[in-house]
């Protein structure tokens, strides 16, 4: 994956659960800095995020940001500059609260951003347009 995102000059997502550390060692074994990409549904803590960063990737954040006992993310959601971090609904996955154990879709979107507007006490808005913004540097879209 990491080689054909090379070849391709393409970013690429990555999902990671509990595996931080392996992951950090291939993705830079594999010079994946070149290209970068998301990191899909964040789940790990300021350090793994940091390093993550470090090598090119963005911070994209789920449904599970609004969960309560999601501290560690919480933290990060705070940290992570402008420019550096997505949100996304893992739909059909991963709903916020108030919608946590039920089927997500995309519109329910707007609560991730909310989230993320309070963790850094900023208008929703702001959210909106600095994840936008991300997309479109990643992806060469806008």
């Amino acid at each position: 994956h990491i080689r054909a995102a090379r070849e391709t000059g393409k970013p690429f997502i990555i999902h990671c659960r509990s595996a931080a550390d392996d992951l950090l060692s291939l993705l830079r074994a594999e010079r994946a800095e070149a290209v970068g990409g998301v990191m899909h549904c964040f789940t790990e803590d300021w350090d793994t995020a940091q390093a993550a960063m470090d090598l090119g990737f963005v911070i994209s954040f789920s449904g599970i940001v609004t969960f309560k006992n999601a501290t560690a993310i919480k933290e990060v959601a705070r940290r992570v500059p402008a420019g550096h971090y997505m949100i996304e609904t893992d739909s059909p996955y991963l709903a916020p609260v108030p919608y946590r154990g039920k089927l997500n879709r995309p519109g329910l979107v707007v609560h991730v951003a909310a989230e993320l507007a309070r963790l850094r006490e900023v208008r929703i808005e702001q959210i909106g347009k600095e994840s936008t913004g991300t997309f479109g540097r990643l992806f060469h879209a806008l």
